[in-house]
């Protein structure tokens, strides 16, 4: 649920929660469903790790009224066909290929989104619901639960927006197949001894944007954003303490006729900790394009840029319709 979805916020180094505004929103600040104009679809597709993993992304948003907007996400990241070795010995000790089976690991995110517009011209406010859904074959599986909320705020060509993430802490319950873990247990002496955790938790986040629009000769737009994600743990990033870290992103698009677009972004910048013991400041730089044509909006996204990239991953692509085009 950290990695980010939608071509155009990657090439923006994730730097879009003052002004997201379409079905994408549900992920990155659900108060901006508010500024759809009719239902829209959006898709998007990454494979890990020379296509080992695969991270998938489908929603789904509609207008209510002038006031309020509804969209629905699914984000899935897995690994397939991965195989089981543990009964590839028999109880005579031959090797019996035969055996392996094979299994996914897969986990699931499915979020309800609702926004709505307040009384204060410019003020809008979004509340996520979350069902989090953990698949290890048939090894393990949970369920979580969890709840996001975010406002946005408009005046002239400025934007502002917060997104709360997991305000709530969001867990997930496991259940581990005993029987299974019996056939690991003794694999390896002194390993795999005591069941795992049945709970895991996630504790919440903010993430602070603003961005401001330049217009030049009306055909010409420059959207510019800077984000700060807190995270309320010590870690790597370019700020931490033990009560919060902050991490800053840089975002910016031009764009011509509203057609076609160019992006380009820093993020995720980190105190890595060297060989010799000293610390190297990193961080992720982006690039992106995208190019929208009656409604149908196509982006891609560059993440893995030279040496001082710490992307997991380099290209993707994402797809937006707007069904305004069946209407006209």
């Amino acid at each position: 649920m950290n990695i980010g979805v939608d071509a155009k916020a990657l090439g923006m180094s994730h730097a879009v929660t003052a002004q997201s505004a379409d079905v994408n929103s549900g992920y990155w600040n659900p108060a901006g469903l508010v500024h759809l104009e009719d239902n829209q679809l959006a898709l998007m597709h990454s494979s890990y790790f020379a296509n080992i993993a695969n991270y998938d992304y489908i929603a789904y948003a509609m207008p209510i009224d002038h006031q309020s907007a509804v969209g629905v996400s699914l984000i899935r990241f897995a690994v397939d066909d991965i195989l089981d070795t543990t009964q590839l010995i028999d109880d005579e000790g031959h090797i019996n290929y035969d055996r392996i089976r094979l299994f996914s690991t897969a986990d699931y995110g499915l979020t309800f989104s609702y926004a709505r517009a307040l009384p204060i011209q410019g003020l809008n406010y979004g509340v996520n619901a979350k069902v989090i859904r953990r698949i290890i074959g048939d090894f393990a599986n949970s369920w979580g639960f969890g709840l996001d909320a975010s406002i946005q705020f408009e005046s002239n060509s400025w934007k502002i927006g917060l997104m709360a993430r997991d305000i709530t802490t969001t867990f997930n319950a496991w259940q581990i197949d005993e029987d299974k873990f019996q056939d690991i247990q003794d694999a390896v002496e002194g390993q795999n001894q005591e069941l795992p955790e049945t709970t895991e938790i996630t504790i919440p986040k903010l993430q602070f944007g603003v961005s401001k629009t330049f217009i030049f000769h009306y055909d010409y737009t420059l959207e510019t954003a800077v984000d700060l994600q807190f995270r309320f743990e010590e870690n790597n990033d370019i700020i931490s303490s033990s009560f919060v870290s902050v991490n800053p992103s840089f975002g910016f698009e031009f764009g011509y006729l509203d057609m076609v677009f160019l992006r380009g972004g820093m993020g995720n910048f980190q105190q890595e900790l060297q060989i010799d013991n000293s610390e190297q400041l990193s961080f992720q730089p982006s690039l992106g394009v995208g190019f929208n044509y009656k409604g149908i909006q196509v982006d891609y996204a560059f993440t893995d840029i030279g040496d001082q990239s710490v992307a997991l991953y380099s290209n993707v692509f994402s797809l937006k319709m707007d069904f305004s085009i069946f209407r006209r």
